[in-house]
């Protein structure tokens, strides 16, 4: 699998990840969908190989849960990054914005979770698999 490279919106933050697989999970839970707007679509990758190659002083962490952070941009409040970091079986797996990710990111949206919370306002039908949770 390639290199992955990304950025916030304002560039503030940069960073680059290996991928390992090529599938991009979107998670419809509440939380999710009031951080990102709608739905967050994701790639997990070893939360080791993350390296942030710009702006460290401005990548803020937020505790959204009892178990899992949310990294985002300071300055201009990208959404980045999702980390089970309190989860032994979890936190060795960082979730990237797949939205942040430089094109040609070569992946593609494989699996939806967390459908039983998803919003009102939309369906899902693009026929791929899809878990009432996690």
């Amino acid at each position: 699998m390639p290199k992955l490279t990304g950025k916030c919106l304002c560039g503030a933050v940069a960073f680059e990840a290996d991928a390992d697989k090529d599938d991009v999970t979107a998670c419809h839970c509440s939380q999710c969908r009031r951080w990102s707007g709608h739905y967050w679509a994701s790639i997990n990758v070893a939360a080791a190989g993350l390296i942030v190659t710009t702006g460290e002083e401005s990548l803020k962490w937020h505790r959204s849960s009892a178990y899992a952070r949310r990294g985002f941009c300071r300055e201009c409040g990208s959404a980045l990054f999702w980390h089970a970091d309190l989860l032994e079986d979890h936190k060795a797996r960082i979730a990237i914005s797949a939205g942040s990710l430089d094109a040609p990111a070569n992946l593609h949206l494989a699996l939806h979770i967390f459908v039983a919370d998803k919003g009102d306002y939309y369906d899902i039908k693009d026929g791929l698999p899809q878990k009432e949770t996690h």
